[in-house]
């Protein structure tokens, strides 16, 4: 009943104007508010500054720069073999399993559309369709950057705006559709593979969502906006396996989209699976 009506608050919420006020906090550089958020936060949960590669607190100039730390080199492995998937974050499995009559299952009686996922583009849902997803959360503890699963190269990239409700177990049990109401970013890579989608999803006190060949993503746009990108030369985008891909300003969610007959899970990979960045999760 806790966790009911706590989703069901958020549809009242102005989740928006809550995030915005977040950001303006994260980024503060006054020493007592940024010193004190930062503390806390380690304090509160556990996180483990001998990973990063600037070990020091009091060194960083506010607390999205701390929430966004490097890992220092070494503190993950990133999968061997051309033909075996990384992990894209730390995290933990939320779901995983097939796309199956254009839907991707979220909890139990939840479910939300693939075609919605990616921005409302019938050619990608076909693409994707009867293919393989998981949805991996990043909790606040976590590691906060995202890398890609294999080497790829970017085709495009769309801001596709919406809510913001929390992406935490409590919410994602008790909201539909949750993962495709939410403001996200889905990026569409071409693999010697096949395609393959990484949805980078927004969530409340989320402040904001960036690219690495882009920047800042979110906030402040308003509307959805495709970026189409070539394939060689000038503007092209190219990532290897492990590379970063983009990070959250606070945490949130990756879903990443296969298509039919593309890959397999790996057998120890299932819900609720911790993940650390790297590990191999899948083959093809």
């Amino acid at each position: 009943m806790k966790d009911r009506l706590f989703a069901f608050s958020q549809h009242f919420m102005p989740q928006h104007a809550i995030s915005r006020l977040t950001r303006l906090v994260a980024e503060s550089k006054a020493s007592t508010i940024k010193t004190t958020f930062i503390n806390t936060f380690i304090k509160q949960y556990g996180i483990d500054m001998s990973e990063a590669a600037n070990p020091d607190p009091a060194s960083y100039a506010n607390f999205n720069d701390f929430f966004t730390r490097a890992l220092k080199p070494g503190a993950r492995t990133i999968a061997e073999g051309e033909k075996n998937l990384a992990c894209p974050a730390d995290g933990a499995v939320s779901q995983l399993g097939d796309i199956k009559q254009g839907r991707i299952f979220q909890a139990k009686g939840h479910d939300f559309g693939l075609k919605e996922l990616l921005g409302g583009s019938k050619e990608l849902e076909t693409e994707f369709q009867d293919g393989k997803f998981t949805t991996i959360y990043l909790s606040p503890k976590d590691y906060h950057r995202v890398h890609i699963p294999f080497s790829g190269t970017l085709r495009s990239m769309t801001y596709i705006p919406g809510k913001l409700f929390s992406v935490n177990p409590a919410t994602v049990n008790n909201v539909d559709n949750l993962f495709a109401r939410n403001e996200r970013v889905s990026c569409i890579f071409d693999t010697d593979n096949g395609p393959m989608a990484v949805v980078l999803v927004g969530a409340m006190i989320v402040a904001s969502i960036e690219t690495v060949w882009a920047g800042l993503v979110t906030p402040p746009r308003q509307k959805l906006t495709t970026w189409d990108y070539p394939a060689t030369g000038e503007g092209a985008v190219v990532l290897n396996k492990g590379d970063e891909l983009g990070r959250f300003k606070l945490g949130s969610t990756v879903v990443l989209c296969f298509p039919k007959d593309s890959i397999e899970w790996n057998e120890n990979l299932q819900e609720g699976s911790v993940t650390r960045m790297g590990q191999e999760i899948a083959s093809y």
